[in-house]
This record gives C-alpha cells, sequence and structure tokens, in this order.
C-alpha cells in the first residue's frame, strides 16, 4: 500500500495528549489523521498510568487480604492464606488496558478521526512518510501538524535494560514475582512500583542518589511513606550511587556507592531502573523540520506553537511537568487554536499525585516555596487522624493530612498539599481552588459533605484562619 493523503491536522503520537487533540480536531470539524505506531493511549494508558494502578491495586487487594488472615482484622477473617498469582495480575491489568485503548479507537472514529498504525518520519514540516504495519508507506501532508510523541524510561549506561535490569515498562509485564527486588530511583515511579511489589510479597530496596525520597516534596509530606517503608522493612540507601551490575549465580548484583562513599553490594532476582523520563525527540525526523529546542525539550509558546508556522507540539516533548492530564489539556486547546478559538495555555498550577502508601497529592506552592518567591504566608494543617471518614476507611493512622498554604495579605490559596489514603481523589477540588483564585474564606464556607475526606480540605482552612472545629486551635 502507498499513496499520499492530504488532511487539515497531523497528530503524530496516540498519547494522553496525542488522542484528545485529534478527537477535538475532529469534534470541531476538522480533517484529521493520527498516526500512532505504539497503540492508542500511549505510554499512560498501554504501559504507565493504567496498568501501574491496575497493579497498585492489585496488590494492596492482596496485603489486605493478608491482613484478615490468621487473628483476622476489623471483625473478618479468612481460613486459608490468600495466594497470589503474578501472572494472573498482569493478565488482569492487560483486560483494564485493552478495554481502555479500544474505547480510545471508538472515541476517534466518532470524531471522524482517521487513524493510522505505524510509524511517522517527517522529510519537511508539515511531510511525513508512514511505515505502515502491513510493510507499505502512506505520505502524508498536512496544512496542522501537532507533535505528541511522548516520553521514554531514562537508560543508565552502566545499567542497560536486558536480562535482569528492567524498565517500568517490563515491571508491569512480569508473570513471576521476583523473590528480591532492588529498585534505583526512589521518586515517584521507582517507589509506586517498588511499593506495590513490596504488598505482593518481593523484598525490596531502594537506592536513591538524592538524600531523600520524593525529592520534590519537602520532609512532612514524605514522612508517613518513609514510615510505611520502615515498618514493612523496606531498606533505603539515600545518597548513593548504583555503579553497575554483574551476574553470580544466576543472581544479578548491583553494585553501589552509599552515602559514606563506600562500595556496597545488592543481590537481586530484577534490577528496577526507574530514574526518569526523557522526551521521544529521535527516530522521526525533528532534525528536517525547523523547530526550536529548549534544553532537551521542544520549545513553544503559550498556545503550543513552535517557530515554525502551523507546527505545534505538546506533553511530555515540551517540558515539565511530565504528566498526562497536563498533555490533554494541551491536546484539547491547540486543537481549537487551529480551528480559530482564542485560547492560551497558562494554568494556575497543575496537580500533581503519587500513588505511593500512603497517597501524596501537591498542588501549588509549598510553604517553602512560597517563602522563597517573597511572600507572608499562613498555613493550615488537619490530621486526618481526626477525619471520621478516613478512620472509617482505616486510613486515620499513616500520619496522613492536609495542608493549606495562603497568603497572609488577602487569604488567596496558594498551594494545598496532602497526603494519606485516598487523598488523591481529592486532587481535582484542590486543582479548582487554585485556578479559581479561592480564598480559605471560599473553603471554609463552603459546606463539605459528612462524612468525606473532603471535609479535612474545609478544616485545614478554618486551620489557617485560626478557628478549626475538629481539632483544637
Amino acid at each position: 500500500m502507498a499513496g499520499i493523503r492530504k488532511c487539515q491536522v497531523l497528530v503524530v503520537g496516540g498519547g494522553p495528549g496525542g488522542y484528545p487533540a485529534a478527537i477535538r480536531a475532529g469534534q470541531l470539524g476538522l480533517d484529521t489523521v493520527i498516526v500512532d505506531k505504539h497503540g492508542l493511549g500511549g505510554t499512560c494508558l498501554n504501559r504507565g498510568c493504567i496498568p501501574s494502578k491496575a497493579f497498585i491495586h492489585a496488590a494492596s487487594k492482596y496485603e489486605e487480604m493478608l491482613s484478615h488472615t490468621g487473628k483476622g482484622a476489623l471483625g473478618i477473617t479468612l481460613k486459608d492464606t490468600p495466594v497470589l498469582e503474578m501472572a494472573g495480575v498482569t493478565a488482569w491489568k492487560d483486560t483494564i488496558v485493552s478495554k481502555l485503548t479500544k474505547g480510545v479507537g471508538q472515541l476517534l472514529k466518532a470524531a471522524k478521526v482517521e487513524a493510522v498504525s505505524g510509524w511517522a518520519t517527517f522529510s519537511d514540516a508539515k511531510t511525513c512518510e508512514v511505515a505502515l504495519e502491513d510493510g507499505g508507506t502512506l505520505t502524508i501532508q498536512a496544512e496542522n501538524v501537532i507533535l505528541a510523541t511522548g516520553s521514554k524510561e531514562t537508560e543508565l549506561p552502566f545499567l542497560p535494560f536486558g536480562g535482569p535490569v528492567i524498565g517500568s515498562t517490563e515491571a508491569l509485564e512480569l508473570t513471576e514475582l521476583p523473590e528480591k527486588l532492588v529498585v534505583v530511583g526512589a521518586g515517584y515511579i521507582g517507589l509506586e512500583l517498588g511499593i506495590a511489589f513490596a504488598k505482593m510479597g518481593s523484598r525490596v530496596t531502594f537506592v536513591e542518589a538524592a538524600d531523600a525520597i520524593l525529592p520534590l516534596y519537602d520532609a512532612e509530606m514524605t514522612r508517613p511513606i518513609t514510615q510505611w517503608l520502615k515498618r514493612h522493612k523496606v531498606d533505603v540507601h539515600l545518597k548513593s550511587k548504583a555503579k553497575g551490575f554483574e551476574e553470580k549465580n544466576g543472581k544479578a548484583v548491583l553494585q553501589f556507592e552509599d552515602a559514606d562513599g563506600k562500595a556496597q553490594s545488592l543481590e537481586a532476582d530484577k534490577i528496577l531502573v526507574a530514574v526518569g523520563r526523557k522526551p521521544v525527540t529521535e527516530g522521526w525526523g525533528l532534525e528536517n523540520m525547523g523547530l526550536d529546542m529548549d534544553g532537551p525539550f521542544l520549545k513553544i509558546d503559550d498556545q503550543c506553537r513552535t517557530p515554525m508556522r502551523g507546527v505545534y507540539a505538546i506533553g511530555d516533548l515540551v517540558g515539565e511537568p511530565l504528566l498526562a492530564h497536563k498533555a490533554t489539556a494541551q491536546g484539547e486547546l491547540v486543537a481549537e487554536v487551529i480551528a480559530g478559538h482564542r485560547r492560551r495555555f497558562d494554568p494556575n498550577a497543575i496537580a500533581a499525585v503519587c500513588f505511593t502508601e500512603p497517597e501524596i497529592v501537591g498542588v501549588g506552592l509549598t510553604p517553602d516555596e512560597a517563602k522563597k518567591k517573597g511572600e507572608s504566608v499562613i498555613t493550615g494543617k488537619f490530621p486526618l487522624a481526626a477525619s471520621g471518614r478516613a478512620l472509617s476507611m482505616e486510613g486515620g493512622a499513616d500520619g496522613g493530612f492536609v495542608r493549606i498554604t495562603a497568603r497572609e495579605s488577602d487569604h488567596v490559596i496558594l498551594g494545598i498539599h496532602a497526603v494519606g489514603k485516598h487523598v488523591s481523589e481529592l486532587s481535582g477540588e484542590f486543582a479548582l481552588a487554585i485556578e479559581m483564585g479561592a480564598r480559605l474564606e471560599d473553603i471554609a464556607g463552603t459546606i463539605h459533605v459528612h462524612p468525606t475526606l473532603t471535609e479535612g480540605f474545609a478544616e485545614s482552612a478554618l486551620a489557617a484562619l485560626g478557628h478549626p472545629i475538629h481539632i483544637p486551635a
């Protein structure tokens, strides 16, 4: 098969930035083609957000069932110890992924978007050749191009992927539970997966170069996670640098330098390298498009325009934060800009969530960040141990809390952070408050449903104002 396809909008990449861009463009009546080789939904649906959360859920369910064996818990006792079959967990995860990726295909079809499965390589800014799965080629010439090629796992030169050394993608495909797992990197990806494997029964050890886990969060936020790791005998080596590995007697041995500069080693069945992600800028003809770079990322303006007229870039390709929901927002915006709408990408803040144990949510500035920007702030903190809903879900004893940071002079909320069981579900309310420029009085004056975790948000606002109800002032 060969031919030429002309269109108004070409989207390259079918991830959480690309496919919403294509859907919105189709809704707006634009003749749209989307090209993707690695499965609609991108890393997020196929190899990242969704499969990892499925793993985390299964791991949490298994750990919860274990707590009901023996003496039992909550008045519930299981006579037999539950059995975890890793292959079954992976197979169940695949059913979730398959359902969602098929849904994306149906949504694109409903929006009259043509989906092409193949690899696109650009010869100039508006022309690409797609190597199709059947061996043929298709040339696409577009009036507008949306680049949404995403990111990939960062590979360490001295720990190349292969054999016992795996990245997060392969970790989510394992059909046998590693007895010993060493995780290089204690950022959000490493911690999410490492904690899940620990719940499933692996003996997990972290090796982190920074002096703290989740370096982007302050110590108050990460303390409950650190406590969980200690309770579950998960070792964490901070200020430690991985150096390489060797295989001995069928096992991998990771060499690393500890905080004192001494050489150490750890035996493992698998070594999971989770040291971040980098944009996919190679292999699709970027060098032929005349675009500018901003460090490792593509340079764009507040409408996601590159310097080349009619060429846009979104998502992980254009810089931090590397978050699926940022990419989605940019994708929808670009489609509307192409259609002639007046839009610009200028969010007040973008919420980030770590699905660790317990979960962490952050949106906006921490108290220290606000002070560094010259703000005089007041804060309010509400411990989830005082939340009836948290306690009823076994969530109040993990050290969790909701913390709000506001400008002292006018009480405008600058940041909201929370840690605790199920707090990820509060992220939408937090983001909405920041985006709408809410003040402490707005949150305190909004009647929050009882009993829900959202009450903790209202109580944190009351605490900042000096008159909380359910904790001492």
